[in-house]
């Protein structure tokens, strides 16, 4: 069985690294090493990281704007189903804008690294649920309790003052 998870392991990482150094573009980018991070991905940019994101920032402006004001200039617009579809339509263009940016890609480094260890988590048991269940539950009723007897004292005391 270790064995196994062992193999898996190195299935998932080698496969991990691949595509972090696929991810990688040519240019002022930075070079594909088999190291490569998230945070160094994210951390390159360039002018079209910036056009990308000033189109993106552009696109949800206009899906903000367009539900009040389109219709005033786009007769087709008064139906709600178009505004709903123009308002989508931008919404996925930001995305697709932000998921080209180097930003983006690091992102997708960073829920690939992210489904990896996931696959590497042991979750515990059916005893060890109930088990850790109930003792959180007497501790969060202990901890009530407390509480609820501060908030009885500071009552008391403060009413001797105020009256």
């Amino acid at each position: 069985m270790s064995n196994n998870q062992d193999n898996l392991d190195s299935k998932l990482s080698d496969a991990s690294n691949a595509t972090a150094s696929g991810m990688l573009t040519k240019g002022k980018h930075v070079s594909a090493t088999k190291n490569t991070t998230a945070v160094e991905v994210a951390k390159t940019g360039s002018a079209k990281d910036m056009v990308l994101w000033l189109l993106a920032i552009v696109a949800l402006i206009a899906a903000t704007f367009s539900n009040q004001y389109l219709p005033g200039y786009w007769q087709a617009a008064n139906d709600v189903w178009v505004r709903i579809a123009i308002i989508v339509a931008l919404a996925v263009f930001a995305l697709v804008c932000l998921a080209l940016t180097n930003q983006g890609r690091a992102f997708k480094i960073l829920l690939k690294d992210a489904a990896v260890e996931l696959r590497r988590v042991t979750w515990p048991g059916k005893d060890e649920t109930f088990k850790y269940t109930w003792q959180t539950l007497v501790v969060i009723a202990i901890v009530g309790f407390l509480v609820w007897m501060l908030d009885n004292f500071f009552n008391w005391f403060v009413g001797i003052f105020i009256g």
